[in-house]
């Protein structure tokens, strides 16, 4: 018997050397080269020589009104260019998160599981990490609050939408609850919502960026899952007074607004409506995928237990009991298959979860994939945490 406890399956004649559900990012035939082209062209069209400058702290003031306009359409509520800075990606904007709002040895909050590259992030900066579990209404607020008895974190990390690894939405009654922790500690907020409208047809609760004016929060966005990912662009929504904490950080003040040239096409790309067309296809796509994923998955490995995603671009798995998911990765590599083991993305736990990626592959190899996994043979039965 396999691995998972599945009948035999037949391989397909699709032949990849290996197909990586750890990729967390666009395939190639999903970035927009041609609209992108129409921006730029756009862009240059305008003789703005400016765009080539250093350009202000906060970003180019009219490309923070277009986004600004953009936000307020996609997340349904108000948003003002004086609560948008621009930064090169959301990594960048959490890099200078920590070096803004943290020192060496703090202490910081974040979901268990939570982004495991987030994760590296916070030890380059030597900061100690202090997990809270989720469940399927998003983060316990109560294992918050205990956790808030033995610890002064510097911030609270989470991802609320479309969780990476787990997909988990935070419900709107936890995110009032967790508005009202904020508010009743001065606990910071660092709300990674770069999933947010990536939704199937099904809209999350507004962001947490809807708290920005009531609470501490700094909510990041990015274009690299909107749009694409080397555009290096993103943006810090936040009240002013946090946000010119951000502006007058060293990099920003000897280097100027985070890349002003890109932020002029995007400006282009949103003014001329290619952004809303972009990530409207982006959603169907995925939706499309994660369909194919999650149904090869119920008919070929029935042992292993998910929650089918709503949106964003992972699924959670766990595989049966006594099997361990790093175990298991070098002998799926040798039969054309990778993923991330849920151990990478908390201190402890999570050695039978996977996390699988349909952001990267069409159909067939999504399909091919799930019938190499079947394939593979457990090397052990040592039980797992």
């Amino acid at each position: 018997m396999d691995c998972f406890g599945t009948r035999a399956v037949v391989a397909t004649a699709l032949h990849t050397d290996i197909i990586d559900f750890g990729k967390g990012q666009p395939s190639l035939s999903l970035l927009p080269l041609a609209a992108w082209r129409a921006a730029t062209d756009h862009c240059l069209a305008q003789g703005d020589a400016g765009l080539l400058q250093y350009g202000a702290d906060e970003g180019d003031a009219g490309f923070r009104e277009s986004l600004a306009q953009f936000l307020s359409r996609r997340y349904a509520m108000p948003v003002t260019a004086a609560e948008l800075v621009v930064s090169a990606g959301a990594s960048q904007a959490l890099d200078l998160v920590c070096t803004r709002f943290t020192r060496p040895g703090d202490t910081i909050f974040v979901e268990a599981p939570t982004y495991f590259l987030a994760l590296d992030i916070f030890r380059d900066h030597g900061l100690q990490v202090v997990g809270i579990p989720i469940d399927e209404d998003g983060i316990r607020v109560d294992a918050l609050q205990d956790a808030l008895v033995h610890h002064r974190a510097a911030f609270l990390y989470t991802v609320p939408s479309f969780q990476n690894p787990s997909g988990t939405t935070m419900s709107a009654a936890r995110r009032e609850q967790l508005m009202a922790v904020s508010r009743s500690h001065d606990l910071l907020i660092i709300a990674d919502e770069v999933y947010q409208l990536l939704d199937f047809g099904s809209a999350p609760p507004p962001p947490l960026a809807a708290y920005v004016h009531t609470a501490r929060v700094l909510s990041i966005g990015s274009f690299s899952k909107i749009c694409a990912p080397g555009l290096r662009l993103g943006w810090l929504h936040g009240a002013p007074a946090l946000l010119n904490t951000i502006t007058q950080s060293g990099l920003v003040q000897s280097g100027g607004g985070l890349n002003p040239f890109v932020s002029g096409a995007m400006r282009s790309l949103i003014d001329l409506g290619l952004a809303d067309t972009v990530l409207d296809g982006l959603r169907r796509v995925y939706a499309e995928r994660s369909a194919v994923l999650c149904r090869a998955m119920r008919e070929l490995l029935p042992a292993v237990t998910f929650v089918e995603p709503t949106g964003g671009y992972f699924v959670w798995a766990q595989l049966p009991a006594a099997q361990s998911a790093a175990e298991l990765l070098p002998f799926a590599r040798t039969g054309g298959v990778a993923f991330h083991p849920g151990t990478r993305f908390s201190s402890g736990g999570f050695g039978r979860h996977v996390r699988l990626s349909f952001a990267y592959y069409d159909a067939p190899e999504l399909v091919e994939g799930v019938l190499r996994l079947a394939q593979v043979p457990f090397p052990s039965t040592r039980q797992t945490a």
